[in-house]
C-alpha cells in the first residue's frame, strides 16, 4: 500500500497518512470531470452524465474535508476548479475532439428540384379527395396540392395556378 509523507505544522513530526483516502478523493474528482466534458462534447444537453459528473466532483471535494480537514479541502476545491478550468479550455481549444466530429454537411433540401418541372396553368387530375389539401397526378407524376378553400372530388380535372415554396395551388375546371 502506497504511504503519503506530511510534514505536521504544529510540532515538525512525520504523520502518516494512508494514500486510500487520496486516491479515493482524486478518483471521484477525475471520473466527475471525465463525465462532465462527455456531457459537453459527445452528449449535449443536460442529461444524466453532466449531473453525475458534477456529483461526483462535488462528493470528491466534500469528502476531502472530510478525510483532510478544512484547509486541505479549500485547497481541493481550488484544485478542482483550476483542473475544470484547464480541461474544459483544453478540450474545446486543442482540436482533439475533430476526429469525433462530423466533417461534412449536407446541404441539399428536401424536395428540391421536384417542383422544377410544373409551371402556372398545366392540367392534372386529381387522385384523392382535396378538402383542400389531397393528392393530383400531374405530369404522370403524384403531387400534394392545395386548393384555395374548395373541396375537389376525386377524378376531377384541375390547373395550377400558383407555384410557392414546394406547394401547389390548384383550381377544379369546370
Amino acid at each position: 500500500m502506497l504511504w503519503l509523507i506530511f510534514l505536521s505544522h504544529e510540532d515538525h513530526r512525520i504523520e502518516y497518512f494512508c494514500s486510500m483516502e487520496w486516491l479515493i478523493v482524486i478518483s471521484l474528482i477525475v471520473f466527475g470531470l471525465a463525465l462532465v466534458v462527455a456531457e459537453i462534447i459527445f452528449i449535449p444537453g443536460t442529461t444524466i452524465v453532466g449531473i453525475l459528473g458534477f456529483a461526483f466532483l462535488v462528493f470528491g471535494t466534500g469528502l476531502s474535508f472530510r478525510y483532510f480537514g478544512s484547509e486541505t479541502g479549500w485547497i481541493m476545491v481550488g484544485c478542482t476548479a483550476v483542473a475544470a478550468g484547464v480541461v474544459l479550455y483544453y478540450s474545446f481549444s486543442a482540436k482533439m475532439w475533430h476526429k469525433f466530429s462530423l466533417k461534412t454537411a449536407i446541404h441539399s433540401k428536401v424536395n428540391e428540384g421536384e417542383l422544377d418541372q410544373l409551371t402556372v396553368g398545366i392540367e392534372g387530375q386529381t387522385t384523392s379527395t382535396l378538402r383542400p389539401v389531397g393528392k393530383a397526378e400531374i405530369n404522370n407524376k403524384t403531387y400534394e396540392v392545395k386548393t384555395s378553400g374548395e373541396y375537389v372530388e376525386t377524378g376531377k380535372r384541375i390547373r395550377i395556378i400558383k407555384i410557392f415554396s414546394n406547394q401547389i395551388f390548384v383550381e377544379p375546371l369546370n
